[in-house]
């Protein structure tokens, strides 16, 4: 990847999305279903696009809000359907238009009160805790939030009763669902004017945010964290929990320090991400340089992206902890420290995680549950209690309750990111420094990720590599042990390859939300290794591009 010289510095003017110019395109460009790029397509994590580019407009959340409604009558799926959104610039405009057609089809709609952000965990919380005991009246929920992407960004996404991401299965038929509106100018859309729809007898305040704060102590020892005294700072980062952790701190009565209070829909506050963008990303060095640069202020700081459903971890030990190093951690202590989880229970990792997770999870005696890249495909195991852990390379995580119980089954930033401060303080050492001795034990690996371009043929045929096409015997000096293409925890398929040595390997795989590939390696050998073992992927891709 080409680091822009921009990247690490705070942001300038120049870069400030137009919020007037940005919503004026939302309102008054239309776009055109046969234009691939402004259809609606759902990645991994909903539909997203902006406004600029007529991949995020009113029309698109008509069309999938009327396909979502015509989704839940064909399903039974009538309960309250739970919507939230993030502090993207499109994500009011966008709620609102989901809400005139909610209206008028007669769906019960749970918003949050005062205008209130809502982030993401928060939704499949209050799915979860609606539908329980239930069999009937279930209910789902919509989430308004194109995660940690640029301002000018918007996304929609939707949860079933399950409370997690939506499957490839519900998604292709909403998305077909909707271009199909979408091609017929929105005839089938049913909707009412905004302010009908705010007044409707179907659509009802909730009071998110102390429900779910409430909760927190039944799946964190927030009594530790409190005895333990430590010193706790938190960026939200502009983003849906701005305005949850005073509230958290007060309930609690810890000592924690909110850093940014600041939401602004252009994020000027944020420092740019390694592309020249501003990208609300708490897992990059570059978006997170404001707390790196406080980490000895705090015993334990963190922050959170914009819909809060990933973790950044700031450590005065080792500052930016990568997420690898952090689920690791988590893991080892977990499993340690929660006596009443049930002794079957596995760990949940995606095929592009850390293999450090994998002798982690051998040492406790603890089944490994391996899946392609997406949360979506821990919902199952967590809604049924056989994964009481399910975390992913890019900082999403969950866990299960105190009590074994289901907390969510979609990616929660809040619970990892105070975890980290249960973590210091029973241990009496910060994250960092267990990792360290997390090394010690197993080894110390290296782990870096390429991106690059590609044309959609070209991801279609990396998606379509087989073992067979794998002429080499040896990766990197070392024998090659293992090649797969299907993910050995659900026997799904992982769109690319995972070569596998005794002490490295490399995946490749086409981006599910963009138009590139990406190439995941891992070294326990050391830098010079991983560098070798990702020439040897690069080889690889490059030749099966060429045929492209």
């Amino acid at each position: 990847m080409k680091i822009s010289p921009l990247a690490g510095k705070p942001a300038t003017p120049g870069m400030l999305v137009n919020i007037p110019k940005l919503i004026t395109a939302y309102y008054s460009d239309v776009p055109d279903p046969k234009v691939v790029a402004q259809r609606v397509a759902f990645g991994t994590s909903g539909h997203r696009g902006s406004a600029f580019t007529s991949s995020f407009n009113e029309w698109h959340i008509l069309a999938i809000t009327q396909a979502i409604c015509m989704y839940r009558k064909i399903n039974k799926i009538d309960g309250p359907l739970y919507m939230g959104m993030d502090t993207h610039a499109l994500s009011v405009p966008a709620l609102a238009s989901a809400l005139e057609v909610l209206a008028a089809n007669w769906v019960d709609v749970m918003i949050a009160g005062m205008d209130e952000y809502t982030p993401t965990p928060v939704i499949s919380h209050a799915i979860l805790t609606y539908n329980k005991g239930r069999k009937t009246g279930l209910a789902d929920g919509i989430v308004i939030t194109p995660s940690h992407n640029p301002p000018h960004d918007g996304g929609f996404k939707y949860n079933p009763p399950n409370g997690g991401p939506a499957d490839t299965i519900v998604t292709s038929w909403i998305e077909a669902k909707a271009n199909e509106l979408l091609e017929h100018g929105l005839k089938g859309v049913v909707r009412i004017s905004l302010e009908k729809a705010l007044h409707a007898a179907t659509t009802h305040k909730h009071d998110y945010l102390n429900t779910y704060i409430a909760d927190l102590g039944n799946v964190v020892n927030m009594d530790a964290i409190r005895n333990g005294n430590i010193r706790i700072g938190v960026d939200p980062l502009g983003g849906a929990g701005v305005h949850y952790w005073e509230p958290i701190a007060e309930r609690y009565g810890l000592n924690l320090t909110v850093i940014n209070k600041d939401v602004d829909p252009t994020f000027r506050f944020m420092t740019v991400d390694w592309d020249g963008q501003i990208r609300m990303d708490p897992s990059s060095t570059y978006a997170m340089q404001s707390l790196i640069g406080l980490k000895d202020k705090y015993d334990i700081s963190f922050a959170c992206d914009t819909d809060h459903d990933r973790h950044g971890i700031v450590t005065k030990s080792a500052g930016l902890l990568p997420p690898n190093h952090y689920l690791s951690v988590c893991i080892s202590y977990l499993f340690q420290n929660r006596p009443h989880w049930h002794k079957e229970a596995a760990i949940g990792k995606t095929i592009v995680s850390s293999q450090m997770i994998d002798r982690v999870t051998a040492q406790l005696g603890r089944k490994l549950y391996e899946v392609p890249v997406g949360f979506k495909w821990f919902v199952d195991g967590l809604l049924d209690g056989s994964l009481a852990f399910a975390g992913e390379e890019s900082a999403g995580a969950s866990f299960a309750r105190l009590d074994g119980s289901i907390w969510t089954t979609d990616k929660d930033g809040f619970i990892p990111a105070l975890l980290s401060a249960e973590i210091t303080s029973v241990t009496g050492k910060d994250p960092g420094e267990i990792y360290q001795g997390l090394t010690k034990e197993f080894g110390a690996p290296v782990y870096d990720r390429i991106e690059a371009p590609a044309t959609a043929e070209q991801k279609k045929l990396l998606s379509a590599l087989s073992p067979k096409q794998i002429q080499i015997t040896d990766l990197a000096g070392e024998k090659i042990e293992n090649i797969i293409t299907i993910a050995p925890g659900n026997k799904a398929s992982i769109g690319g390859v995972k070569v596998s040595t005794k002490s490295g390997w490399f995946a490749a795989r086409p981006s599910g939300t963009e138009e590139i590939y990406k190439i995941y390696g891992e070294s326990f050998l050391g830098r010079d290794h991983l560098d070798k073992i990702l020439k040897q992927a690069q080889e690889i891709v490059d030749n099966t591009l060429s045929k492209g």
